[in-house]
């Protein structure tokens, strides 16, 4: 399986000084990345990679640590990222055993679903909220489906995900 996860909540861009690639996790994102790692840790996980920005390596940081695994940088998750280009790393991804963990952005996540959906997976509604999950199920080497878990789904105390 893939799990494609949006990075959690990271306060708001425009009020954010500096490059936009450094802005990390607000209190309400870590709360939110604790989640997603509870959620995940007993997933068979392999491979964990993630957009270069702060806000995503922050998400998938307590899932690493849990599972003692590296973060893996790749710019095809990066904000703005060629959809050819994630479309191949997820290719390559199915192609290996056990489960992965990618980390991304609100842009880049839906363009990744309509992909998928042009090829006539199931993976509707193609939802994106901060700090959810698409598990994508991988079947003979491709994905066969999608599976939306919004973060209320995974666990955490709902003032934390408000």
């Amino acid at each position: 399986m893939l799990h494609l996860v949006r990075h959690a909540s990271a306060g708001d861009r425009h009020s954010w000084r500096g490059d936009d690639d450094a802005r990390p996790l607000d209190a309400v994102g870590h709360a939110q990345a604790e989640a997603i790692a509870s959620a995940l840790a007993a997933a068979p996980v392999r491979r964990i990679l993630s957009s270069p920005s702060v806000r995503c390596t922050q998400t998938i940081e307590p899932l690493a640590t849990k599972l003692g695994l590296d973060i893996e940088i790749s710019a095809e998750l990066a904000e703005g990222a060629d959809g050819w280009r994630t479309e191949a790393l997820l290719e390559r991804l199915c192609g290996e055993a056990g489960d992965s963990v990618l980390c991304s952005h609100g842009d880049v996540i839906p363009e990744v679903l309509w992909r998928l959906s042009y090829r006539g997976v199931e993976v509707s509604p193609t939802r994106c909220k901060k700090a959810s999950i698409w598990e994508l199920h991988v079947l003979d080497g491709a994905v066969s489906h999608g599976i939306y878990r919004s973060p209320r789904s995974l666990g955490a105390r709902l003032e934390d995900l408000i």
